[in-house]
């Protein structure tokens, strides 16, 4: 574990961006992408981090043009041994790690008895062991710094679970558990942790995720599309509360009303806030989401 940092007196002290080194997953697109720009408009160094190598050079280009400096590496988060290799990599061309913002994550429609268990393992490796994996990773280099700030994305549904999500829920409730536990343990550190809690956030990418072989075609685009219906906030909102998390180190931020309003309801009623939930999901005019089969979301 890092030793004691002198520095952890000065943890509620707003952690400068300018300068700072910020290692962003799923920076592609959705809320990755837009704090990859927030950050670099903020005067940051970016490491942008994706699966997609394509979308991802394109932002690398649309980044060193407005003068950010930039390395950019395609990594699947399963591969494990990519996720170790990289903090040498990242500190031979930027020299420190200041931040590790969690981005990359994913989901697929589907209920229980519908899913194989590998499609099951495929959500929890990725959103859960991804995240472990790059905290992990680069936890040595984030505590040779004065200050330091990880930024783990749960969702909505780390704080109530939805009929229909139990793969993405166990995942983001897991990073939940994650964040929060290993914000204890670093409290006497210089490295301050985020928990996000992004509610109902639109981006292309609900329509693109994976469905499960046991769900009709149909029924996954009318889930989708209702799903999809629900949401309020944009991606440039998202990133904006995320990089204020960063910089004024908060242990919890919420993105969109929904969110805090999950936050309340579940706190309240630990067990009947599922009834409120079912009905604003049976107000997006879909009896099969309604239902349970909520649509395929990921961030």
């Amino acid at each position: 574990m890092p030793r004691i940092n002198p520095a952890y007196r000065s943890r509620r002290a707003r952690l400068e961006l300018r300068d700072a080194v910020c290692v962003v997953t799923g920076a592609a697109s959705g809320m990755g992408l837009e704090s990859a720009r927030l950050l670099a408009q903020r005067g940051a160094e970016l490491v942008i981090v994706d699966r997609d190598g394509a979308a991802l050079h394109d932002l690398a280009v649309e980044l060193r043009a407005g003068g950010t400096t930039v390395s950019m590496h395609v990594i699947d988060l399963r591969e494990t041994d990519a996720i170790e290799a990289l903090p040498a990599a990242v500190l031979a061309t930027h020299g420190r790690v200041d931040v590790l913002l969690n981005c990359a994550g994913v989901s697929m429609l589907g209920r229980f008895e519908q899913l194989s268990l590998d499609e099951f393992r495929w959500v929890v490796d990725i959103n859960l062991w991804g995240t472990v994996a790059m905290n992990k990773a680069f936890l040595p280099a984030l505590a040779r710094r004065p200050a330091a700030h990880i930024a783990n994305v749960a969702s909505l549904y780390a704080l109530g679970a939805p009929a229909g999500r139990v793969p993405y829920v166990t995942s983001k409730f897991a990073v939940r558990g994650f964040t929060d536990a290993l914000r204890h343990e670093l409290e006497r550190t210089g490295i301050t942790m985020s928990a996000v809690y992004p509610g109902g956030v639109r981006t292309a990418i609900i329509h693109n995720a994976r469905v499960a072989e046991g769900v009709p075609a149909d029924i996954a685009a009318r889930a989708a599309d209702a799903q999809a219906s629900l949401y309020r906030t944009t991606a440039q909102e998202a990133a904006a509360r995320i990089v204020d998390g960063i910089e004024r180190r908060r242990p919890r931020v919420f993105i969109g009303r929904d969110a805090r309003l999950a936050d309340i309801a579940t706190r309240l009623a630990p067990v009947w806030y599922w009834s409120v939930m079912r009905g604003v999901v049976a107000k997006a005019g879909d009896t099969e989401t309604a239902s349970g089969a909520s649509a395929a979301h990921a961030r």
